[in-house]
């Protein structure tokens, strides 16, 4: 129950609040997380989400007969989520610090993409049937998710919040689907 509540209504709705009021196509989260006054609100988000993904894909990994190898991937984009929400972007005032925000969350993101694709290809090969939905949907998360980034020319809000959502409900079935 926990779980669900966290899935569908905790992670979805702080996320829509946090961005509310912001153009959605033209922002995103590091630079309405960096706002004045709104930093606290920017590292609950990261806290939340990272504890859910970490927690939740422990447990798949845990459950798995055989985990892949890359599993030391999940340990390591938390640390980079952690890492990009208490690094400010701020360019005009401290460019390698926002530099290193943008490296630290594109690498987040790309490694905890990487780990479930690690995840879910070897459940594939255990059982192609059963885990080929979590496949497609994975590579149609990825897919559009470079669609938003490719016709917008930026890490956008709607990028990420689909983003978020989209693994985080992938992540939940497949949390119930391993045994």
């Amino acid at each position: 129950m926990f779980l669900w509540f966290m899935t569908y209504m905790i992670i979805p709705a702080y996320t829509f609040w946090f961005v509310q009021g912001s153009n959605w196509f033209t922002t995103n989260f590091s630079v309405i997380g960096n706002i004045i006054g709104r930093e606290e609100e920017f590292v609950l988000w990261g806290l939340i989400v990272g504890l859910y993904f970490f927690w939740c894909l422990w447990q798949i990994i845990a459950r798995m007969p055989d985990p892949p190898a890359g599993t030391w991937l999940l340990p390591l984009s938390i640390l980079l989520l952690s890492c990009a929400v208490i690094t400010p972007y701020l360019p005009e005032q401290f460019p390698l610090k926002s530099f290193l925000h943008i490296v630290f969350a594109f690498l987040a993101a790309s490694s905890l993409v990487v780990c479930l694709f690690l995840i879910i290809g070897k459940l594939y090969k255990h059982n192609e049937k059963k885990y080929r939905p979590y496949l497609i949907g994975l590579i149609a998360i990825t897919l559009f998710s470079a669609f938003l980034l490719w016709t917008i020319g930026i890490i956008s809000s709607i990028l990420e919040i689909f983003f978020t959502i989209a693994l985080v409900m992938i992540v939940r079935r497949l949390y119930l689907a391993v045994p």
